[in-house]
């Protein structure tokens, strides 16, 4: 009697396991966003399959086609975002940290970070870990101090992987210390090249140290904006320079210290791809190199597409675009940068897609002076313990929230003003991230295996389905 409970309970188990699977491969979820904010991302009534497809457009989402595999989506946590956390209250810190990187519940997942290696142009004041005195140098790194970070970035960046982790985190440098270059300043200048062995050890004690306070550096891009040299700071290293300090120094220092942080080159706008084209080419350097970081300040995100083509083995990062447009209470400005900037670099094969930046304070601060960018506003906007949400928040929730670490990019067919891009999870769940840029309602099915629903995307809104 007891073997036929068992079973006929096992049977009914099935039966409803079944049955909910049946019923949720006939529904999609949907959640939207609308410049009128009157929906930020949120959940709408689901949307059945049929096998009746009408007169719609159709747009088609084929899982069989598989491209890149996610690392995650997120921001970048400058130093000037990092000092406004930890000027709030710790019960609010927590509360927003959690909101921001927790998975499921009220969190939307963010999942991958970028910090600055030294000081950036969003922090208050500029610094590197081996400053020195005029006419000092430091060639074994004896005076190397991660002591600026320690009053934010590593105490904000602990409190994140306490809630999220394994994060994946990038470093970038803006400068070498002022000492090893040319111009013996933070702006400007180029590194010299009888300290490329010293700055190659700058990396190694940095990821060194990072890891000695629990924070792992996943990765790591050689330089900022190599042609770049108006930020405060900033360095410019030419592609032939960027080469030579891979393949002669910094390659060969990350192994010789076993240490298997991914190098990336370039880290600049895809108007230059002869940069990152140069080095991957040559074998010295391209031994040691993961691949190629982008920014979308200038250029296209198709560039993106050569470089794969030229290059399928070697990894492809989105690692830092500002997004501010509808900052404030007038229109959200979402659908723009959501298709040029998250939907064309996912399909162009990045990785990941990292903002600029997480947080500033009302007067889009902390920044340097005389090279700080004083435009950048934060995804938030944090005043004391008052938080505001602003465009870019609401750009990568449409993704992360949704798209997990390990999700792989999966084909979808392209549609006049409705861009789109689609992923499988991990789980099994198929994502489709949609931006309407037209100005007018544009209704449209979706079609997978066979099966298809209706939809329609109010005028410049973002809408991500889940089934």
């Amino acid at each position: 009697m007891n073997l036929r409970l068992v079973l006929l309970t096992g049977c009914i188990l099935l039966f409803f396991s079944l049955s909910a699977n049946a019923q949720q491969a006939r529904e999609a979820r949907q959640w939207l966003t609308t410049p009128d904010r009157a929906s930020l991302v949120a959940p709408q009534a689901a949307l059945r399959f049929s096998s009746e497809a009408g007169t719609l457009p159709v747009l088609t989402v084929d899982d069989a086609q598989h491209f890149q595999t996610m690392d995650g989506f997120g921001f970048a946590l400058t130093g000037g975002s990092a000092q406004l956390l930890m000027r709030m209250g710790a019960t609010q810190r927590t509360a927003l940290l959690k909101e921001l990187f927790s998975k499921g519940g009220d969190g939307i997942g963010v999942s991958y970070l970028r910090v600055s290696i030294g000081s950036s142009d969003m922090n208050e004041r500029v610094y590197s870990y081996d400053d020195l005195s005029p006419g000092e140098t430091d060639v074994e790194m004896a005076k190397f101090d991660l002591g600026p970070d320690r009053a934010d970035v590593i105490p904000v960046l602990k409190e994140i992987l306490a809630i999220r982790p394994g994060i994946q985190i990038l470093g970038s440098p803006w400068s070498a210390p002022a000492w090893m270059k040319t111009n013996d300043g933070v702006k400007g200048g180029e590194l010299k090249p009888e300290y490329y062995p010293a700055y190659a050890k700058y990396f190694v004690k940095y990821i060194a140290g990072m890891l000695a306070e629990g924070i792992t550096i996943d990765a790591i891009t050689v330089e900022n904006e190599p042609l770049n040299p108006k930020n405060t700071p900033s360095m410019v290293m030419f592609a032939q320079e960027q080469d030579t300090f891979i393949a002669k120094n910094l390659g060969p220092a990350f192994e010789k210290a076993g240490i298997r942080t991914k190098i990336l080159l370039y880290d600049h706008n895809p108007d230059v791809p002869s940069y990152p084209l140069s080095i991957l080419g040559d074998r010295a350097a391209n031994q040691y190199v993961d691949g190629t970081a982008f920014h979308l300040y200038g250029g296209q995100a198709s560039v993106l597409t050569e470089v794969h083509n030229a290059y399928p083995k070697k990894n492809l990062y989105l690692t830092e675009q500002s997004v501010t447009a509808g900052r404030g209470e007038g229109p959200l400005g979402i659908a723009e940068p959501v298709s040029r900037v998250m939907i064309d670099a996912a399909r162009n094969w990045a990785r990941n897609v990292v903002l600029w930046n997480l947080a500033a304070d009302p007067q889009n601060g902390p920044h340097t002076n005389d090279g700080g960018c004083t435009g950048c506003s934060g995804a938030i906007t944090l005043d004391g313990d008052s938080v505001t949400k602003n465009v870019a928040y609401y750009v990568v929730e449409h993704f992360s929230r949704f798209v997990p670490p390990g999700s792989v990019r999966v084909a979808s067919s392209e549609m006049e003003q409705l861009a789109s891009v689609a992923f499988l999870t991990p789980e099994g769940k198929v994502v489709l991230v949609v931006s309407n840029t037209g100005n007018f309602p544009k209704p449209f099915g979706v079609k997978y295996q066979g099966k298809v629903f209706q939809t329609t995307m109010p005028s410049e809104s973002v809408g991500t389905y889940v089934w």
